[in-house]
């Protein structure tokens, strides 16, 4: 398990600002729990796997993975 941020340099929609806009983990299976920090309507979603959450909240770039933990070997 390793936990995550995610971090925006430029917040494309409007809504979800700038700098450390999530907070997440990544589980041993790949499965993504994802918390957003910022905002009013804060949520928190799973996601199948990290590609697909970044699919959806990586705006092309926009908005990076900054890992927390270094994956245990």
């Amino acid at each position: 398990m390793r936990r995550f941020q995610l971090v925006r340099d430029e917040d494309l929609s409007g809504v979800s600002g700038t700098g450390v806009v999530c907070e997440g983990v990544q589980f041993t299976d790949g499965k993504v729990a994802l918390r957003w920090v910022v905002g009013g309507a804060r949520s928190t979603s799973l996601w199948d796997s990290m590609r697909d959450m970044v699919q959806v909240h990586g705006h092309d770039g926009a908005t990076v993975v900054r890992w927390i933990e270094q994956e245990r070997q």
